[in-house]
């Protein structure tokens, strides 16, 4: 092969791992990626409530690694459902440092995902989860398309932070 290394053989779940990691860490395409987000705002604007009904970038983040962690759940069997954390969980503490926990806890929630989606094939990728959509048909969403999802989420609430991250 006149020393050139053979083709990287893609998959699905490959390709689904580099997607998650562009939008939490990586080189995302849509802009700059949810840790780098949140590493610009201060403690000030992330507690900072914009307006009533608009939440802060402390709440995004809890809401985010709620949902990474019922997307891993569902991959991994359970049945639909709320967050068991909730939708917009509460904060367990105050201060700064209760936000670096949450940020490290929207971190431990996407690494747990990544470990747990690398031990999929991609054939497992197109099979339905327990989410109980299209009944009439008997058909689910598919881990594919949940984690698709997920990183949908995860783009547009870091265009959220970004914004809030401005104010």
């Amino acid at each position: 092969m006149n020393g050139e290394s053979a083709p990287r053989r893609e998959t699905e779940v490959s390709r689904l791992i580099d997607e998650l990691e562009r939008a939490i860490d990586g080189d995302a395409w849509h802009g700059d990626p949810v840790m780098t987000v949140i590493a610009r705002a201060s403690f000030a604007q992330a507690d900072a409530k914009p307006a009533a009904a608009a939440h802060s970038i402390r709440e995004i983040v809890r809401h985010m690694a709620a949902w990474t962690n019922e997307v891993r759940r569902r991959m991994n069997g359970a049945p639909c459902g709320e967050p068991p954390e909730g939708d917009w969980p509460p904060a367990a503490g105050s201060g700064e440092a209760a936000f670096r926990a949450e940020v490290a806890a929207l971190d431990a929630a996407h690494q747990a995902l990544l470990a747990d989606l690398r031990k999929l094939t991609d054939s497992q990728l197109f099979e339905p989860t327990n989410d109980p959509r299209n009944r009439e048909t008997g058909a689910g969403v598919t881990r594919y398309v949940l984690l698709h999802g997920l990183s949908q989420h995860h783009a547009y609430h870091s265009g959220q932070i970004a914004i809030l991250a401005k104010l």
